[in-house]
């Protein structure tokens, strides 16, 4: 039987259909996404995994929304040649600009990473209270506003940018006073609204998480939940692949992770292990080349 998804194309929910042991695809535009391939693999380690970096344009958050859109159809189209069953978009910007228009053309569920984090948000805050901290992107194009919004429009949403914490990510500066004394900052606006949960609104932020608990407990009067954009899409991703009827078997073997990139594949396997924290202990990088989106997808399909 199928089942119309609000997360995109209709998918046949039969219990063992046999496209539970294709992959599941994920890009992004550079490395962060690497976070969310990270929870994924944690959450569901017989699960095989495509992720797909477009090194060779990020970042996207400077570009336009039609461009933003135009990139997001390569890259997805691109993973659907690796047969993947569903696209994990693990980018704040794309899940911000381009979602829609992915899941209007794309013969399979997309999945983005601003509602749930949006959604685990809401659920952990006791006071109705909820800080974001993003890129300047991101919070400029309120898309977790939005989303916090749609689920409960009573919710105070507090956003503040973020802009020195993913160079810091990037150049392994994730411990030490320098992350610290620009976390303190970054945070001192939610902390002062008095916030009970705070959103990490962009996949480099977990890498931070130690010192942003660490801030939390030193500054913050009150208890406040941090919530991980990239864990809360790993178990939105479990449940939207179960509901489908799209789990893997449930095979003890760990299943398989192929990393693509579109430009400096050295580069990016160097700050990789960095993000991928052992979850993947071995793994190589391909470079690959993407123009135009696969035969017969159309933004005006």
């Amino acid at each position: 039987m199928l089942n119309q998804s609000r997360y995109g194309a209709p998918m046949d929910v039969a219990t063992g259909s046999p496209d539970g042991g294709r992959p599941i695809g994920i890009f992004d535009s550079g490395l962060g996404g690497l976070t969310v391939l990270r929870a994924i693999r944690r959450e569901m380690p017989d699960e095989s995994l495509v992720f797909l970096g477009d090194t060779a344009r990020v970042p996207y958050g400077t570009r336009s929304p039609s461009t933003v859109v135009r990139y997001a159809l390569a890259c997805s189209s691109q993973l659907l040649e690796y047969g993947v069953k569903l696209v994990v978009v693990a980018c704040n910007t794309v899940s911000a600009v381009a979602l829609p228009a992915l899941r209007n053309v794309l013969p399979l569920p997309v999945l983005g990473v601003i509602e749930p984090g949006a959604r685990s948000g809401v659920q952990a805050s006791l006071t109705g209270r909820v800080g974001v901290i993003a890129t300047k992107g991101t919070i400029a194009s309120g898309a977790y506003e939005r989303a916090i919004h749609a689920i409960d429009s009573t919710i105070t949403v507090c956003g503040n940018a973020a802009p020195l914490l993913v160079p810091l990510v990037e150049e392994g500066w994730t411990e030490g006073d320098v992350p610290r004394m620009a976390v303190e900052r970054y945070l001192a606006p939610l902390i002062e609204a008095e916030v009970d949960a705070i959103v990490l609104g962009c996949t480099h932020y977990p890498l931070l998480r130690p010192v942003v608990d660490e801030v939390l407990r030193t500054s913050c009067p009150q208890p406040v939940t941090v919530v991980d954009s990239a864990m809360a899409t790993a178990a939105d991703l479990k449940r939207l692949l179960t509901e489908q009827g799209l789990r893997c078997s449930g095979s003890s073997i760990p299943g398989s992770v192929r990393l693509l990139v579109t430009d400096m594949p050295a580069g990016f396997s160097a700050l990789a292990s960095r993000f991928l924290d052992r979850s993947v202990p071995n793994f190589d990088v391909e470079q690959i080349d993407i123009t135009t989106p696969a035969a017969g997808l159309s933004l005006h399909a």
